[in-house]
């Protein structure tokens, strides 16, 4: 199985995309992973929440095959202890899903268009974190979760 996580917008801040940089370079031990990064939307003045969300959903399907399996990181996603993520990415490894896509949106959330393509959604918390911060989160909750499955000394119960 390949992981890929696709988020809105670059990293400004170096602390924290050194930190990314280490956990998916981490992270390749375990598995394929590939961040994708789509550019921030230009003259974002000039539109409607709804407009920047349409406009971000194209970009984001136009990032995915047939065959991907569209899980988004959304506030009103399913919550997940460390372990039990971890089995989830078991049960998706064992189901033959070929292509497992993450997506962060931008910060208005997701157009109902992506919505509808997706097969699940995740929360990572009932706080808000900046899409920078999620994005490093979450990948270290990926490492996490496989060197549980691993029963490796990273994670403590």
């Amino acid at each position: 199985m390949n992981i890929k996580l696709i988020a809105i917008g670059k990293t400004d801040n170096k602390a924290l995309q050194s930190l990314i940089d280490d956990y998916t370079k981490r992270l390749s031990f375990y598995i394929k992973f590939d961040l994708d990064i789509i550019p921030d939307i230009k003259n974002v003045k000039n539109l409607s929440e709804s407009q920047q969300k349409e406009k971000e959903g194209e970009l984001i399907l136009a990032k995915l095959t047939p065959t991907d399996q569209l899980i988004l990181l959304d506030e009103n996603g399913k919550n997940f202890s460390s372990v039990g993520f971890s089995e989830e990415l078991q049960k998706k490894m064992n189901s033959g899903v070929k292509t497992l896509v993450f997506v962060i949106g931008g910060p208005y959330g997701f157009s109902d268009t992506v919505y509808a393509k997706a097969q699940g959604k995740i929360s990572l918390s009932l706080m808000t974190f900046s899409h920078q911060m999620v994005r490093l989160f979450f990948i270290e909750q990926l490492y996490r979760g496989f060197t549980i499955l691993k029963n490796e000394p990273y994670h403590h119960q």
